[in-house]
C-alpha cells in the first residue's frame, strides 16, 4: 500500500506510522515540523514539509497515494475543516477512493436523542462544543464526497497503553463506553484501511 498519513506527528498519527512501517508500506507524511518525526525513518517514508491547509502541498502529497489516513485534530484551530476540501479534491484528482479519519465520539448519534449527535444532546458531558463542531463539519464533507470513508470516533482519549481489547459500534458509542487509549485507537483506525466493515460509517470505539 502507498499510504498518505496526515497528522503523523500527533498522538494517534505517530502510532499509525509505526503500524504502517511494521507492515512494510510506503508512507508519505505531510508535516509542518519535520524535526518532530523519528530520526531513524526508513527509506520507505517520503517526508514532505508543508501544510495541509495549502492546496499545492496536499496535491503533491497525494500524488503517490493509494489510500489516506488522517489523524488531524482540531487543537483550537480550523485546520480540520480548512484542509478537508483540499484533501478530498486531491483524492478525486488522483483517483484515490479510500480515506480513514479519526474524529470524536461527539459526532456519533445520541442514544437519548436519536435525531441529534452526541455533542448536541444531554448525552455529552463536554461543555465546550467547538472541537465537535469542527469534526461535524468534516464529517458532512466526507459524507457528501462520494468517496470510501470511515470515521473512527474515540471517546475520552488518554495516552494509556495498548490492550487490543476494545468495543466498537457503527454510528454509536458502545454502551457505557468511557475511554479508549491512543494506541488502541490507532490500531483500529489503521486496520480500517484494509476493511470494508465500516465503509461510509462513523464508528465509536471504547473499552
Amino acid at each position: 500500500m502507498k499510504l498518505l498519513l496526515l497528522g503523523a506527528t500527533g498522538r494517534v498519527g505517530s502510532h499509525v506510522l509505526q503500524h504502517a512501517l511494521k507492515d512494510g508500506h510506503e508512507v508519505t507524511v505531510l508535516v509542518r515540523s519535520v524535526d518532530k518525526l523519528p530520526h531513524d525513518l526508513p527509506q520507505t517514508v517520503r517526508v514532505l514539509a508543508g501544510n495541509v491547509c495549502n492546496e499545492i502541498d496536499v496535491k503533491q502529497a497525494m500524488s503517490e497515494a493509494s489510500a489516506v489516513i488522517s489523524a488531524l485534530g482540531t487543537d483550537g484551530t480550523t485546520t480540520l475543516t480548512d484542509s478537508m476540501p483540499f484533501i478530498l479534491d486531491a483524492m478525486k484528482q488522483e483517483g484515490v477512493s479510500r480515506i480513514v479519519t479519526v474524529g470524536t465520539a461527539g459526532i456519533l448519534q445520541s442514544r437519548v436523542s436519536p435525531e441529534l449527535l452526541r455533542y448536541q444532546s444531554s448525552e455529552s458531558r463536554q461543555k465546550l462544543t467547538r472541537a465537535a463542531e469542527e469534526h461535524h463539519k468534516a464529517y458532512l464533507l466526507l459524507a457528501q464526497s462520494g468517496l470510501d470513508w470511515t470515521i473512527v470516533c474515540p471517546t475520552y482519549l488518554p495516552d494509556g497503553s495498548y490492550t487490543g481489547n476494545y468495543r466498537v459500534e457503527a454510528h454509536h458509542l458502545p454502551v457505557d463506553g468511557m475511554q479508549i487509549s491512543v494506541p488502541d485507537t490507532a490500531e483500529f483506525a489503521y486496520k480500517q484501511l484494509n476493511s470494508l466493515d465500516y465503509l461510509r460509517m462513523r464508528v465509536g470505539i471504547a473499552y
